[in-house]
């Protein structure tokens, strides 16, 4: 017979353990928010202050129901329940018989029920959630020799294979979600495929490769059962064999010639092949499989060099210097999640590389298609995130089956090229002073010691890695390099929080905080004006320094740390956006040069792409996929080609406000591109106050573009007594005929300029069906030109800076009739294009 599958999506009803009412669920997947606010018992949390009146639910058990029939199922058929998720501690009944328990969120189940279901008529299906709070704390109370020490959230969650940051974080609520969280289904089967796994070998000239497609069969198997295997390009089979099964596990190999390479966003296409397997049975299909998957191959170069030791990916033999963003997930209430959020979300942005973050979850399949889709690299933290871990025995088996678990559905995409054991759960050791001494490689003895989770970074999850995903570079932590503190600059990767957390150093001199790999680093900002109008309820309310606001921005200390950034570089609160941008910039632009410098910096994951509610954050994408300006920004720095222009930072808070007598400045290029190319730029000296020129242009021409790495292209001094007057230094790059890069300097800070009376012009150049183009022009220079963003319209640039004699245009898709309100900084209101 062919398999069968029933989803088990509605029919389901609630309630709380402790009540007799049931309720209706309207789907599942759910978690018991989604349905208490369905029926009317519980606000949004995400509005005002009512996440607080939504707290009663976090200490509450809930029970799940639904009635199931027997299922069609010939004589000898297995017919199984399956469950992608459960949240989180689950006791599954079927007609009020435990059918299985599970404590672990992350781990799918599947139960055989053919017997509990050979009685025809309804069966009832019930899963009792008992309270995660409660139970992590009544498990912390069982081992108190143990040190609970972390950063974020009651230490108590550390006890639980559940999702982190539901315990609340620096950015997102406390929201203990309860419920049926991935889908659940009947399938019926006598034989089944039960895993697909495309293995690449290619071959070192990048002229042939070698897929394995390994099939493990589950199931009564017999000599009459063949699999097809067929493995197709673009939708086009390009090869196929067919096996007898023996045993449970069957394979085969292709060969393919001049095989077409999935490369990252910016360096190549993203081609993806598919492999099929059909389960055949006496000449019937019973079964099919198919995974899309790319042929590649990713390492992490670690060589010692002038600076120590390198860090950075080299992808098909290419080295990639990798700008991205680290990715929580996409809402406090995950089944809130659909496919289409996930692509609409970061991956279209210019980014290359994702941090899948330790204090949440393994992500959905749909995000990891996405990725495999347009390019994007993913560096997959393992769920440890903050915290100092126990190890009893249940824990670390638990463990090792989640792992299993995630890797196996995880390890065919192409774009997962890192697994990492842990976020920052080293810098807790660090910091908290427990015991980690690297030339100690004894794993019994690490259990002994008060940081047991040593064991699980450095010899649980590497050998389940080895043995499931074996080509996939494994990293005990992040960060972590060798063993030294998590500070050192020489190797590894490293988390700089010196701006904003730690020191609160000045945004602009970012670059020279960086190490071999910056994996965090990050600048709060606002969210979209809308935003704010949907979570601030009341119309007084809507100030900067308002409560509710400051109850929505859950950072520690968060006032002080704005109030800072906010008085060193702006007048006003409003612009706080601009110092984001602004410290993305810096960050990003003088990496990227360090990368040609024999790749000193191989790369930079800002912190932190998206939003799980709407809040105030390091997020450069609001809750509701609006970009911050600082999105613009990254995407622009980050362009396979971009040219760079910097004068020295002057730090006016030591000098007392005292101006530079000189500055030096200094123009370059980055790019990309594999080849070399011919280029030309230009540099201008324009005043802030008139506009004009105040002195020639510096041109080159017929320069040489570097391929993969930094092109110095001038530098100089400026003679601030000879030339007093505040300008900008406006850099142009030409590739051909047409302009390719931009970057504009400006003298810091800004609350010292006069950024008023810009006389800048928005004027609509042409219109085609949904589309339009702005052109854009300025009297004087403007800085950060920033439009709304608005549901439906897409804009291709944002928060631009305009130097006259320099008319720009900006796409914009989807306005219609639609008012399009402009600002920039030193604007005192919106203006509103024609």
């Amino acid at each position: 017979m062919s398999m069968t599958v029933q989803t088990l999506s509605s029919g389901w009803s609630f309630k709380d353990r402790d009540s007799s009412e049931w309720l209706p669920v309207p789907t599942v997947p759910s978690v018991v928010q989604q349905d208490l606010i369905a029926n009317n018992k519980l606000d949004d949390p995400y509005l005002g202050f009512k996440e607080l009146d939504a707290r009663w639910a976090n200490e509450k058990s809930w029970v799940y129901r639904t009635v199931l029939e027997r299922p069609n199922a010939p004589a000898g058929s297995t017919i199984a329940l399956v469950f992608d998720g459960l949240d989180t501690f689950a006791k599954v009944k079927l007609d009020d018989h435990i059918i299985l328990e599970s404590d672990n969120m992350f781990l799918g189940h599947r139960v055989d029920i053919t017997k509990a279901l050979s009685a025809d008529g309804e069966h009832v299906l019930e899963v009792e959630f008992d309270c995660a709070l409660l139970k992590a704390r009544e498990l912390r109370a069982q081992d108190p020799k143990h040190k609970w020490v972390g950063f974020n959230g009651d230490p108590a969650r550390m006890a639980v294979r559940k999702a982190q940051y539901h315990w609340g974080w620096d950015w997102g609520p406390v929201l203990m979600t309860a419920g049926i969280w991935r889908a659940v289904r009947l399938e019926v089967y006598n034989a089944r495929v039960a895993d697909l796994w495309p293995q690449v070998r290619l071959a070192e000239d990048h002229q042939t490769a070698e897929v394995t497609a390994v099939v493990d069969v589950d199931g009564l198997v017999d000599s009459d059962f063949t699999i097809q295997f067929a493995l197709s390009l673009k939708g086009k089979e390009i090869a196929s064999q067919n096996i007898s099964v023996s045993g449970k596990t069957t394979q085969v190999t292709f060969r393919v010639n001049f095989p077409d390479l999935w490369w990252p966003n910016g360096y190549g296409e993203q081609t993806l092949y598919e492999v099929s397997a059909s389960l055949f049975h006496g000449g019937q299909k019973v079964d099919h499989e198919s995974k899309k998957f790319g042929i590649r191959t990713a390492e992490v170069v670690q060589q010692p060099d002038k600076y120590g030791k390198s860090f950075f990916f080299r992808i098909n033999g290419r080295d990639i210097f990798c700008g991205g963003s680290c990715w929580i997930p996409a809402d406090s209430l995950l089944p809130a999640v659909s496919a289409e959020r996930y692509h609409s979300r970061g991956p279209k942005s210019s980014a290359d590389l994702f941090s899948v973050w330790g204090g949440g979850i393994y992500e959905d399949d749909a995000f990891y298609e996405a990725c495999d889709e347009l390019g994007v690299l993913v560096w997959q933290d393992f769920m440890f995130g903050c915290g100092n871990y126990p190890t009893w025995p249940e824990m670390l088996e638990s463990v090792r089956r989640e792992t299993t678990y995630n890797l196996r559905r995880m390890r065919h995409h192409p774009s997962i090229v890192l697994y990492a054991g842990n976020n920052e759960d080293y810098q807790v050791a660090e910091s908290e002073g427990l015991t980690y001494d690297y030339e100690d490689k004894d794993p019994e003895s690490w259990l002994k010691t008060d940081f047991p989770a040593r064991y699980i970074y450095e010899k649980l999850l590497p050998e389940v890695v080895a043995e499931h995903s074996p080509t996939t570079f494994y990293h005990p932590g992040s960060p972590w390099g060798d063993g030294k503190i998590s500070s050192d600059t020489t190797v590894g990767d490293m988390h700089q929080w010196n701006v904003w957390h730690g020191t609160q150093e000045k945004h602009q001199i970012f670059d020279t905080l960086g190490g071999r790999f910056n994996s965090e680093f990050g600048m709060e900002a606002f969210p979209h004006i809308s935003t704010i109008d949907y979570f601030v309820e009341r119309p007084e309310d809507k100030f900067p320094q308002s409560h509710v606001i400051d109850f929505h921005n859950k950072a520690d200390g968060h006032e002080r740390r704005l109030a800072t950034y906010l008085v060193e570089n702006l007048r006003s609160a409003t612009d706080l956006e601009v110092v984001q941008a602004e410290t993305m910039m810096f960050g990003y632009r003088g990496w990227r040069r360090q990368w040609g410098d024999e790749r000193h910096c191989g790369g930079a994951l800002l912190w932190q792409l998206n939003d799980c509610w709407p809040t105030i954050s390091w997020a450069i994408v609001d809750y509701f996929l609006n970009p911050k300006p600082a999105y613009y920004a990254v995407k622009r720095v980050l362009n396979p080609i971009a040219v760079a222009v910097r004068r020295e930072h002057h730090d006016w808070s030591v000098a007392h406000a005292q101006p530079p007598k000189s500055s030096r400045y200094e123009v370059w290029i980055a790019s990309n591109s594999f080849e070399p190319l011919q280029g030309k730029v230009e540099l201008r000296f324009i005043s802030i106050n008139t506009g004009d020129d105040i002195r020639s242009p510096i041109v080159r021409d017929g320069i040489t573009i570097v391929p993969n790495g930094t092109t110095d292209i001038v530098d100089g001094v400026i003679d601030h007594v000879a030339e007093p007057e505040p300008h900008v230094l406006a850099a142009r790059l030409w590739v051909g005929d047409k302009i390719v890069a931009r970057d504009v300097d400006w003298p810091q800070p800004f609350k010292y300029l006069d950024l008023s009376d810009r006389q800048l012009h928005v004027q609509p150049t042409s219109e085609h069906e949904n589309e339009e183009i702005l052109g854009v022009s300025a009297r004087k220079p403007v800085k950060c030109l920033v439009f709304e963003e608005q549901d439906g319209v897409r804009l291709e640039d944002n928060a631009v800076d305009i130097v006259p004699g320099d008319e720009q245009t900006i796409k914009v898709t989807g306005r219609g009739s639609k008012p399009l309100k402009y600002r920039y900084l030193g604007q005192e209101s919106c203006q509103i294009v024609a």
